[in-house]
């Protein structure tokens, strides 16, 4: 857990993904679903590659900059570089099985109604409900 994490800066984050998303959709009509956004950068289609490299760009700079004024926020990884991006794959293949991520669907697609959306966001918390419950009782256990 970051170690300056505060109910206000949780809801400062939640207020910037909602505001990056809502301008997203206000100025360009599309949806802020990372992983179709990285998707569309892999696969380019012609007229989009341009604002998918800028949004994605702006998530690198905004990490960069976050960890320059907080690197305390960021916490140490508890993985070797090899573990985290084998988990990213992993998370990307997820996302991909699913029609999209947890922004996509859980930011995005709720507050437009998508009815895929509420059963995939239902899923995911389902899931890490589930998957909080069994670590924290093995862990007990131990």
């Amino acid at each position: 857990m970051p170690a300056s994490f505060t109910p206000v800066s949780a809801l400062l984050g939640g207020v910037l993904i909602g505001l990056a998303a809502t301008l997203l959709w206000v100025s360009n009509g599309r949806t802020a679903g990372v992983s179709g956004i990285v998707g569309g950068v892999l696969r380019p289609v012609p007229g989009e590659r341009g604002w998918q490299a800028a949004f994605l760009g702006g998530l690198v700079l905004a990490g960069v900059v976050g960890a320059a004024l907080s690197p305390r926020s960021f916490g140490v990884p508890g993985l070797p570089l090899a573990a985290l991006a084998l988990s990213g794959v992993l998370v990307g293949f997820g996302t991909r099985l699913g029609g999209g991520c947890t922004s996509g669907h859980g930011v995005c697609g709720l507050s437009r109604g998508a009815p895929r959306s509420l059963v995939a966001t239902l899923t995911f918390m389902v899931t890490a409900a589930v998957v909080v419950a069994v670590v924290r009782h093995l862990a007990e256990g131990q």
